[in-house]
């Protein structure tokens, strides 16, 4: 493919689809620009809806989204004292 904004949709296309990049091609074969446009919107569309479904559901989860964050906190505070008394001990300040 010669024009590179054509070659990237077919790129898209072809991932977002599962298609190999010849098949891509050949089912465009023939066909428009603005066909090739609309069909890599609908796939990409297609991928990104069951996560944008995802994303809505946490949002409106707010006990949830306390509890990862808290959960989190915690790893970092326990990750971050172990760190913080190797350091302490590597540079003599521990008790």
């Amino acid at each position: 493919m010669e024009k590179p904004g054509v070659s990237n949709l077919l790129a898209l296309f072809a991932t977002f689809t599962g298609m190999d990049l010849p098949a891509a091609e050949a089912h465009f074969e023939g066909k428009g620009y603005g066909h090739l446009k609309t069909e890599v919107a609908e796939a990409v569309i297609a991928e990104l809806e069951p996560l944008q479904a995802k994303y809505a559901k946490l949002q409106n989860d707010s006990a949830y989204l306390r509890k990862i964050v808290t959960e989190g906190a915690e790893k970092a505070r326990i990750r971050a004292s172990a760190t913080l008394a190797d350091v302490y001990h590597r540079v003599g300040l521990d008790a």
